[in-house]
């Protein structure tokens, strides 16, 4: 649990922030979202929600009963309705006569372009899912995707959907060996990925991975896999096993251009997406079809005031993430949207990339990370200065806790101080964005998600569960069930129910730290258990601490999060050497020596994203008599404080040995 120390700083830095930005009057007179929609939610949220997934989704059976919550914490939402996702996503908007317009404005790195219409991607689709279903895949059966931000990536996941097989996206950054285990819990049948994507400039490969995820090792039995399915993206040379890798095109281009979608029941799972957990395995995250569609196009209508007609709507996450998932896939889609995917990096090739895609495609509706506004402030804002950035007209922020000043200088650069900024709470297990500014509606405060959206139900509360008063700090939970929310850890029911729901009896625990202001409006804190969020991307300590555990000279490890400007939080590790390789880290050379062969090693075994940013090598860790590692101690180094209360420890002398240890160790570079 956090402790004064830890929690203070933030709270204070929030108690000074005054500033407030009421919706102009035009912006306000036009806005989807009207300050009844609250009053509607609260009067019958139960209704309210019934009334949201009839008009926002179509059903091809219609769903009588809206919530059965009496296996809880496992909710049942609109359970005896049939539906299909891609058919929503889709095929609706081309039987509505929209077939003409543009879904997909496709940016490669490189500089290659593509435009996909409504028409197209049915045709896509469509295609996809026969072959799918030619390679063997049926309803129910899990598929992995392990794909660049590619078109090919949307069309896969929405063929998925279509005939009724779960999903689960992988990060194109994670390891071979997180790739493995991921497939391993999923039980796939089926991997799609590619050759490889382009990064920085240069082509970056992705099925070496896959070949080493499905090798055999360690006698691990075989895998569930039949086929690998290749997107040529890169060109380069991959290698190949006969009778199960086929190529994308191949298997697709010759597939007919027409499929019946699978009417599933409103709770078959649709995707599994797996997110970091603190014992070190990851939890896959099991989200279902029709309360998750209908929280997806409903807060995206909402939370960004889309004019499908009209807006030109840029999110800048992978698939990899949720975020990839709700707010580039189901909910634009579902909603009609026209939208800009871009496959490479804000820096390539020039710092000014995403604003010369804003200037070209028009972009009306941004989304990105506070990570990524950190960087661009960084780099200065005569770069965006550069381009004409009027045709933005609504900002949002996901990942993160967003700084104020990251926050106005959002508004101020990129938003001509006119464009409102929603600043959302969410997570992967949520589904949908739970907490934020609704533009028109909300006077929003820098750095603030500030209200529930209607028809959720949040809270911060104490130790006890109580809930604490306005201007008191506590943890952020949510008290009545919604429609996106996650049914469960895949294949592990007890895990589900004590992660997240055995902390405060009947409340859901979102493991995040949160104050109310003194007007009641939340401000978030940043996580309270021991995941990190680096760069929007939540990882757990405990897979870190034991991919450094796993290497030869490492006899001991704890990692802890790092405030850091850029990134929102760094990774640290502190480590203890074997006895027969202490001396190597005698030196100032040798300690760098070994913090290099550290940081790659644990890129190697669970992807770059997780490299610690530093690694000190110390004598001893801080413990208390019990044995547990006083992480928060470990923080204070990390961030260069003085060291709180030791008083708890074994042995109190150890933080004097860290502290004098610092010095002589230098940090690790960023790339």
């Amino acid at each position: 649990m956090p402790d004064n120390e830890t929690t203070a700083p933030s709270l204070e830095n929030l108690l000074h922030e005054t500033r407030a930005f009421p919706p102009g009057p035009a912006f306000a007179a036009q806005a989807n979202a009207q300050p009844s929609l609250y009053e509607e939610a609260a009067a019958d949220r139960l209704g309210f929600w019934a009334a949201q997934a009839r008009e926002l989704v179509t059903w091809s059976t219609p769903f009588t009963q809206t919530l059965d919550w009496s296996d809880a914490p496992v909710a049942r939402w609109f359970a005896d309705g049939k539906l299909n996702a891609a058919y929503n996503a889709v095929d609706r908007h081309v039987e509505a006569g929209l077939g003409d317009r543009v879904a997909l404005h496709f940016e490669g790195e490189p500089g290659d372009t593509r435009a996909v219409t409504y028409a197209d991607l049915q045709r896509e689709v469509s295609r996809a899912a026969n072959a799918l279903t030619a390679l063997g895949v049926t309803t129910g059966d899990r598929v992995v995707v392990y794909l660049p931000m590619l078109v090919e990536s949307v069309v896969a996941m929405l063929a998925c959907a279509r005939i009724g097989a779960p999903h689960s996206v992988v990060f194109g950054g994670f390891s071979a060996d997180a790739l493995r285990s991921r497939i391993a819990d999923a039980e796939a049948k089926l991997v799609i990925t590619a050759d490889g994507g382009y990064r920085r400039g240069a082509p970056s490969a992705l099925k070496p991975a896959v070949d080493e995820a499905l090798a055999p090792k360690d006698g691990q039995p075989a895998t569930t896999v039949e086929h690998v399915l290749v997107v040529r993206r890169t060109g380069q040379e991959v290698d190949w096993t006969e009778g199960r890798d086929v190529w994308w095109h191949d298997a697709v281009e010759h597939a007919d251009a027409f499929h019946e979608p699978v009417q599933v029941d409103a709770e078959h799972p649709l995707f599994i997406l797996y997110t970091s957990g603190t014992t070190g395995k990851p939890k896959g995250i099991l989200h279902t079809t029709g309360g998750y569609l209908t929280q997806a196009a409903y807060t995206h209508k909402f939370v960004f005031d889309l004019k499908a007609e009209s807006d030109v709507y840029w999110c800048t996450a992978d698939i990899g993430w949720v975020t990839g998932h709700s707010y580039v896939v189901y909910g634009p889609l579902t909603n009609g949207a026209t939208q800009v995917i871009y496959e490479g990096t804000p820096d390539t090739p020039h710092r000014g990339r995403w604003w010369e895609l804003v200037e070209k495609y028009q972009v009306s509706i941004l989304y990105t990370a506070p990570t990524a506004i950190r960087t661009c402030m960084k780099w200065g804002e005569d770069i965006p200065a550069g381009f004409d950035l009027s045709s933005l007209r609504v900002l949002g922020s996901v990942g993160e806790p967003i700084n104020p000043e990251a926050w106005m200088w959002y508004r101020r650069v990129i938003g001509g101080d006119t464009a409102p900024i929603v600043d959302t709470w969410w997570q992967t297990e949520t589904g949908g964005i739970m907490i934020s500014p609704l533009p028109g509606v909300t006077a929003t405060k820098p750095g603030s998600a500030q209200v529930a959206l209607p028809g959720i139900v949040a809270d911060v509360v104490d130790d006890e569960a109580h809930s604490v008063p306005d201007g008191g700090g506590g943890y952020l939970v949510l008290s009545e069930p919604w429609p996106a929310m996650l049914r469960g850890i895949w294949g592990d029911l007890q895990r589900f129910k004590d992660t997240y729901w055995s902390r405060f009896e009947g409340l859901y625990f979102a493991g995040d730290g949160a104050k109310k202001d003194e007007d009641g409006d939340i401000w978030l804190l940043g996580r309270v258990d021991d995941v990190m969020n680096v760069s929007g991307h939540r990882l757990s300590t405990t897979e870190i601490e034991s991919a450094l555990v796993s290497h030869e000279v490492v006899a001991e490890a704890a990692v802890v999060g790092a405030a850091d400007e850029t990134t929102g939080q760094a990774v640290v590790a502190f480590v203890i050497l074997r006895g027969e390789h202490a001396d190597r880290a005698s030196t100032p050379e040798g300690a760098q020596e070994v913090q290099a062969e550290l940081r790659n090693h644990v890129a190697k075994e669970i992807g770059p994203i997780a490299k610690p940013r530093r690694i000190l090598v110390v004598p001893e860790l801080p413990k208390t008599r019990s044995g547990k590692i006083m992480r928060r101690l470990l923080r204070d180094v990390a961030e260069n404080r003085t060291v709180g209360d030791a008083t708890t420890l074994a042995d109190s002398s150890v933080m004097d040995l860290i502290s004098a240890g610092l010095a002589s160790t230098k940090p690790g570079s960023d790339d």
